[in-house]
Formats: C-alpha cells, sequence, structure tokens
C-alpha cells in the first residue's frame, strides 16, 4: 500500500486537500497505538503511511498526550471545509499593498519576494506571487480591483499558442548568418556582449529598438519616429551599439524582419558578428521577448510611440537596469554590466 501525501499545514490550516486524507478508523489505530507506546514509525508501518504523516497528524492535534481520535478527525473536516476566506480578502491591508504595488508596475514575484524580506514591515504580512496571480485572473474573486492585469508585463489573461507558420522568402534572406552558428559563449550566457534585439511596434509607423545583453540583461533602446524601413533602423542601430564600448559588441541576434536588410553594414561599422533566429521562432531570443515584456508596462500596446522622446526613453532603461531581477540573484543589470565595462577599461 503506498503512503498517502498529507499535505495539512501543522499550524492549523490546510495547505491544499491530501490525496488520501486519514480516515476515522486510521485515527483510532493512532490513539490504540498511542497508548501501547508505539513509536510513531511503528503506527505508520501497521497503517501504511508514510512516518512524517502520523507525525504531524499527532503534532497538530495536542500532541501524544492529548490526542483523541474523534476531535482530530472533526478538526480535519473544518480545515477541509470550502468556502474559505481568502488571504487577500481577509487581509485588506495587504490587499492594498498589493494594489498599490501593481499599479506601480511592479511584478508578483518582486512583491511577494520583498514582504519576505521584510522591505515592508508595516504590512507585517507575507503572500505568494501564485496568490496575486490567482487574485487578478480569476474573475469570481474581487479580493483586488478588476483589470489588474493590464499592469502585468503581459497584459493578456492567456498565452498564444507557437503555430506552424509558413516561412519567408526573400533574396536578402537566403545567406543569412543563422542562430545555429553563433559562437558557444552566446548560447550559454558566458559573457556580457551578446546582444539580442527587436522592435517594438506602435500604432502609427513609428517603432522603437530594443537590445538586451544576454548575461547581464541591460538595455538599451532608440526610437525610430520617422518609421522602421532599412535605412532608418540602420542608423539608429549604429548610434544605439556604439553606446557600447567595442570590446563588448561582441554579437547580435535578430528575426528575420525586413529592417535588418543592411545587417552585413552594421555589422562592418559596429564591429558585430550578426545572427538570425529562425522564421517565426521569438523563443530562441527569450531574453529580448521577456525584457520588451517589461518595456510594455511604460510602453502599452496601440500606442503612438513617436511621442517618446530619446529622455523617456532613456528613463526607462533607467528604471528597468536598476530594477533587482529574480534572473539575476536579485541583482541589477546596471551593476552586472557597470562590472563587465570596468574589466575592459
Amino acid at each position: 500500500m503506498m503512503p498517502a501525501v498529507d499535505t495539512q499545514s501543522p499550524t492549523g490550516g490546510a495547505a491544499s486537500m491530501p490525496a488520501n486524507p486519514l480516515t476515522l478508523r486510521e485515527r483510532e489505530e493512532i490513539r490504540y497505538g498511542i497508548g501501547r507506546l508505539e513509536s510513531v514509525t511503528s503506527i505508520a508501518a501497521r497503517l501504511g503511511r508514510h512516518r512524517s504523516t502520523i507525525g504531524r497528524e499527532i503534532s497538530r492535534n495536542g500532541g501524544r498526550d492529548r490526542y483523541r481520535a474523534f476531535a482530530a478527525s472533526d478538526r480535519a473536516a473544518a480545515c477541509r471545509s470550502r468556502p474559505k476566506p481568502r488571504l487577500l480578502e481577509r487581509c485588506r491591508e495587504l490587499a492594498a499593498h498589493v494594489t498599490c504595488r501593481l499599479e506601480a508596475k511592479d511584478s508578483p514575484m518582486t512583491i511577494a519576494v520583498e514582504l519576505v524580506q521584510g522591505v515592508y514591515p508595516k504590512v507585517g504580512r507575507t503572500v505568494s506571487h501564485e496568490t496575486i496571480y490567482r487574485a487578478i485572473n480569476d474573475p469570481r474573486h474581487r479580493d483586488l480591483p478588476r483589470d489588474l492585469y493590464r499592469c502585468l508585463h503581459r497584459r493578456r489573461r492567456q498565452r498564444h499558442h507557437r503555430g506552424d507558420r509558413r516561412p519567408h522568402h526573400g533574396t536578402w534572406r537566403d545567406e543569412l548568418p543563422r542562430i545555429a552558428q553563433r559562437p558557444t559563449a552566446a548560447t550559454e550566457r558566458a559573457e556580457v556582449g551578446h546582444l539580442e534585439g527587436d522592435l517594438i511596434i506602435g500604432s502609427n509607423r513609428a517603432a522603437i529598438i530594443t537590445v538586451f545583453d544576454r548575461k547581464s540583461r541591460h538595455l538599451w533602446m532608440a526610437a525610430l519616429p520617422d518609421g522602421r524601413t532599412a535605412p532608418i533602423t540602420l542608423i539608429a542601430l549604429t548610434r544605439l551599439l556604439r553606446r557600447i564600448p567595442a570590446p563588448l559588441r561582441r554579437t547580435l541576434t535578430w528575426d528575420q524582419g525586413g529592417e535588418m536588410a543592411g545587417y552585413a553594414t552594421l555589422a562592418k561599422r559596429c564591429g558585430i558578428s550578426i545572427y538570425f533566429a529562425d522564421a517565426h521562432s521569438p523563443w530562441q531570443r527569450p531574453t529580448n521577448e521577456n525584457g520588451n515584456g517589461l518595456i510594455r508596462r511604460y510602453v502599452g500596446k496601440g500606442t503612438d510611440l513617436s511621442r517618446f522622446t530619446p529622455a523617456d526613453l532613456r528613463s526607462i532603461e533607467h528604471r528597468i537596469n536598476t530594477t533587482p531581477r529574480r534572473v539575476l540573484n536579485w541583482a541589477t543589470a546596471q551593476h552586472i554590466y557597470d562590472q563587465a565595462v570596468a574589466m575592459t577599461a
């Protein structure tokens, strides 16, 4: 007989419904074993349960001296009863804090981690990021304001599936340097200087160039207010890359968009190797795709991007580059990038 998985909290609540909860008969057997001074291991072996299941059952119900089968059974039934008041429903001060942070464009993970770290001691409670996501996405819950999902990185409720599409065709794409040819150091994020780039498209012909470093996640941005043709993109991207020290301009990975038709000229001007992902394969450029999700907090879809000045873009860069990131063990992209720059000086 396989031991059951007991996930009840030893402090009185129920983390989730046990797969095979203890029965009243088994609880009577536990009481009988306690009376005979049997060990937890012996009781568990006789019942075909894991010893930790029996140990937690005894501990949460008063210990060996106070354990009573019927009282333990009644308590377990009360813990399993539904519906239960949710954490954000019970703690309105915590819900107000979460709402305020989400509206400030902070992610649920950042909110949860900083509460655990005691950054906001006045709140006095912690909450998991999954609880926050559940409160945002479940329309039946009213613990947080409606439409708060619009403050998340991805402003859609459901992910898009990867569909099979026909590849691009074009003369300049026939001999593109493919992502499979990219150096191993770029694939493994072994050093700063391997970049991923793309465009963010607005409501008109304007666009914004976004370039992220794969290792440090450092961001650079450039405006394309007059369109995203290949010549215009070439000029703007050249200026952007020259903001990066030459030793740290190693590789650049892009998709097969027509704005990169002048990639050979760009590579020669900036001394950088350029590679292209497979057609319709954004998951091959995860750093840029995830980073663009962060930028969308400040640059909403359907926005007229021509109104963003260089100063606006620098402000967004600074905000993202100086925000602690879980993927960087809560360091900032700016800190890691600055260390790499110092090594090249």
